[in-house]
């Protein structure tokens, strides 16, 4: 994650003088374990501007979904996942965004299964196709999500960032359901958002829940309600190993844990930090399991190196 679009509406390397070498090391992980499968992600966040026109006619749709094909041969991948952030409105402002996208999207990825399969017979093997897609419930209007599933293998919701940096009060990062709090500000959860997935008829068992190992740090917290749904002069995303190492059972600072969205944080009195943690993980796996959903994602392994995090998480799938 993740590789950019060209100037002609094709795949491009994202960091050309280092991809080549990092796609070779993480390919050469399936020789410690041969089921291991690798995707090349195209867009993300900063480079989404171009899947507009990308997706505006069969020849554009065409020309992309062959050059992927080409691109995941070349470098050893076994699929494509396609992380539009966000088809008709959304993501940065200079991204082209247009109403059509909505049913261009579907069209899209039609145009991918077409290829990757035609690319799997020659091949003899199945070539994977995903996507990742917003939380809340914006991006369910915004695409055809009980038309595109046929195409896909797997969904990845990004259920993080429903509340961060750019709020204008602290807030928990990835709650697992919405609470009754009286709170100042909008309202978002994990499950509220995989619930408007499922009444947009997407199957359950190729939705894969995304998990946070990162958290929001926020500065000049009024010592108001343990410093939950407060104002704040400052904040930044900090990854789930630096607050291990920094903040979690720090003199001064306590955890808490909300009894209904189901997520900790932490608090001195002055700093606020919402967050993962073992306990939270496990719930969300118990959800992951009844709701028969597809698995967990990561947003990301970097950010917890001593896998405290990732250990809860790959035991609770058990």
């Amino acid at each position: 994650a993740f590789a950019n679009i060209n100037s002609d509406l094709k795949i491009a390397m994202g960091y050309p003088d280092i991809d080549p070498s990092n796609f070779q090391l993480l390919n050469a992980l399936k020789q410690t374990n041969p089921n291991l499968k690798t995707l090349i992600s195209i867009g993300g966040w900063t480079w989404s501007g171009k899947f507009s026109d990308v997706a505006l006619t069969d020849a554009s749709r065409t020309a992309f979904a062959d050059s992927c094909v080409t691109f995941i041969k070349q470098y050893g991948f076994d699929g494509v996942d396609i992380d539009w952030e966000y088809p008709v409105n959304g993501g940065l402002s200079t991204n082209i965004k247009r109403p059509e996208d909505k049913h261009n999207f579907t069209l899209l990825l039609q145009k991918l299964r077409e290829k990757l399969d035609n690319q799997g017979i020659i091949d003899n093997k199945h070539y994977l196709l995903t996507i990742a897609g917003g939380a809340g419930n914006t991006y369910p209007n915004n695409v055809e999500l009980s038309s595109l599933h046929p195409h896909l293998d797997y969904a990845m919701i990004m259920t993080y960032d429903l509340h961060g940096t750019w709020d204008t009060y602290t807030d928990m990062h990835a709650p697992l359901y919405n609470n009754t709090d009286a709170s100042p500000q909008y309202k978002s959860s994990v499950d509220s958002s995989i619930n408007a997935w499922k009444q947009a008829s997407f199957p359950m068992d190729k939705l894969v829940m995304g998990i946070p190992f990162y958290g929001y740090l926020y500065s000049s917290v009024p010592n108001n309600n343990h410093g939950l749904y407060q104002r704040f002069s400052g904040a930044n995303s900090i990854s789930y190993n630096l607050i291990a190492a920094h903040y979690l059972n720090q003199p001064g600072y306590t955890r808490y844990f909300h009894s209904q969205s189901m997520v900790p944080w932490l608090y001195n009195g002055t700093i606020f930090i919402s967050y993962e943690d073992t306990q939270s993980i496990g719930l969300k796996t118990d959800y992951i399991k009844s709701k028969g959903l597809g698995g967990a994602m990561i947003w990301e392994l970097s950010q917890d190196p001593d896998k405290v995090l990732l250990n809860a998480l790959y035991n609770g799938l058990q």
